[in-house]
């Protein structure tokens, strides 16, 4: 089991609540974060990108340090984790894309992947007169699927030419090359998703509640297998330790008590727009009335493994057997100390 860290790179982390830490995002914080996982012996940390916020009162995600920047800037002063930044893809050309990539390469000795995000929230882009129209919800994928060729193509070709509905590049040259085969990460849970990942992602994030996520995992292993490719899959946790179950279950009622209502209805409402069957969108409509184990959104629809160090262990333990996940992405409330608590007390009583 590999394990990597949510990047908490917009302010107040993955959690819209007011009983929940509220900051702005620093890069002093999302390097104490990496470095202590780096120290605890986690893989990998990852870090979205937002280009406009929820708001309410927390101000949620309304600030978001960029993040290929961000990953730039922690290559620098790590030596071993994996770094992914995240493309959304509508806002960088793919031949950017590929240089910052062959960039935070160079700068990391090799550590730097990539997380793929169509993009699902319209308002983001429509600011920035990025939006190509609300029929991208429904061609995301295809754009998707020709931009990522581009990107693997500017990788391991001296120029491109190539013209489509999409793009147009003429003798585009693009260097430095990576020094590696990239890896690519994918998060698309609808089927057009879990098709897109099957074809070309490395790695998958699913997110699902207990009893929906070996189905969701089965799913994801036979659309690779009909590729025949094989695509580790990753599931996303919200991560609550105490110093006991009790504790922690308080913990956890408490952060959907104080939920930031309006944050959470602009995610809502922006999530209405796209009305794609069983995406990430659809998930976040369904959240609101989902118990914190299955993904309530005051948990940003994430489930929520909890409980004292001993009862987390064997939760992920359980989850691990079941699914047959390759690994979990976690957020939590507090990262450096639960990062800490997770790898001296929690990681040396996982079997695996």
């Amino acid at each position: 089991m590999k394990f990597g860290i949510f990047l908490p790179n917009g302010s107040n982390g993955y959690i819209p609540s007011k009983d929940s830490p509220v900051y702005q995002p620093t890069f002093q914080h999302n390097l104490e974060i990496t470095l202590e996982a780096e120290k605890q012996g986690l893989d990998f940390v990852l870090s979205m990108m937002k280009y406009k916020g929820f708001g309410g009162d927390t101000g949620y995600w309304d600030s978001c340090l960029e993040t290929f920047t961000l990953m730039a800037g922690l290559a620098a002063k790590t030596d071993k984790i994996g770094l992914f930044p995240t493309v959304t893809l509508l806002a960088h050309n793919p031949a950017i894309t590929a240089r910052m990539v062959a960039t935070i390469d160079q700068i990391s000795n090799g550590r730097c992947g990539l997380n793929i995000v169509t993009g699902w929230n319209k308002p983001e882009y429509t600011q920035m007169g990025l939006w190509k129209g609300d029929e991208y919800y429904h061609k995301r994928y295809e754009f998707a699927e020709e931009y990522l060729g581009l990107v693997k193509s500017f990788w391991n070709e001296e120029y491109v030419s190539y013209s489509s509905d999409f793009f147009h590049f003429e003798d585009c040259a693009c260097w430095p090359k990576p020094s590696r085969q990239i890896p690519i990460v994918c998060a698309g849970q609808s089927p057009a998703g879990i098709d897109f990942t099957a074809r070309n992602g490395d790695h998958s994030f699913i997110m699902a509640e207990k009893n929906l996520l070996a189905k969701t995992c089965e799913s994801m292993r036979r659309a690779a297998e009909k590729n025949n490719r094989q695509v580790g899959i990753f599931a996303l946790f919200q991560l609550i330790i105490a110093n006991s179950d009790d504790e922690a279950i308080d913990i956890c009622n408490s952060i959907v008590d104080g939920a930031d209502r309006g944050a959470i209805n602009n995610i809502l409402a922006s999530a209405s727009m796209d009305t794609s069957a069983g995406g990430t969108s659809e998930r976040m409509r369904q959240g609101l009335g989902k118990d914190f184990e299955e993904g309530n959104l005051a948990f940003m629809g994430m489930p929520v493994i909890h409980g004292s160090p001993k009862t987390i262990a064997r939760k992920i333990d359980e989850i691990s057997e079941t699914a047959g996940l390759d690994g979990i992405l976690f957020s939590m409330p507090d990262f450096v100390s639960s990062i800490k608590r997770f790898g001296e007390e929690v990681k040396p009583l996982l079997k695996g």
